[in-house]
């Protein structure tokens, strides 16, 4: 009977090479998604390094253009706010200066009308009958979408749920 407990195939440093090319070419990675990819592989540090430039040099990994790709899908297509964007390109070791350019990505308006697209979706699926605690669960949710706390009671005061 197997283990079940599968255990990962280990590469030469030359497969690794033309999987990461592939594993980069699929979609946009972070450095340490890729460094991390490489060590589950069964690969050392020298030819995990190694590979990695490579993958830069050939513009294969390119941070910049990752941060902008996450930036821009996870506001648009999984309508997040700021400060979770933030804090996903920060657990993928992206450096303070790259996520503050990357941030540059989201227009203002667009931000601001899909937060209250957001809230007045959501207002219409909460059965609650308290206004207030039907406003405190819109702020949540908003909160927990990470939105900034200032623009949410904006929304939610312009929408006539101010409490």
């Amino acid at each position: 009977m197997d283990d079940p407990i599968r255990k990962q195939k280990t590469y030469t440093p030359l497969e690794a090479k033309r999987k990461a090319e592939s594993y980069c070419a699929y979609q946009e990675r972070s450095q340490q998604e890729v460094r991390d990819k490489l060590y589950q592989w069964g690969l050392h540090s020298k030819d995990v390094e190694n590979i990695i430039s490579y993958l830069i040099e050939n513009n294969f990994l390119n941070e910049e253009r990752f941060a902008k790709a996450y930036v821009l899908g996870k506001f648009r297509i999984k309508g997040w706010g700021r400060i979770k964007i933030m804090q996903g390109l920060k657990l993928k070791q992206v450096s303070a200066p790259l996520i503050k350019n990357a941030m540059k990505e989201i227009d203002p308006n667009d931000y601001f009308e899909k937060l209250r697209t957001i809230i007045e979706k959501k207002s219409a699926l909460i059965k609650e009958s308290d206004p207030y605690k039907h406003r405190n669960k819109l702020y949540q949710y908003a909160l927990g979408r990470g939105y900034e706390n200032n623009l949410i009671l904006e929304i939610l005061k312009d929408n006539g749920l101010e409490g």
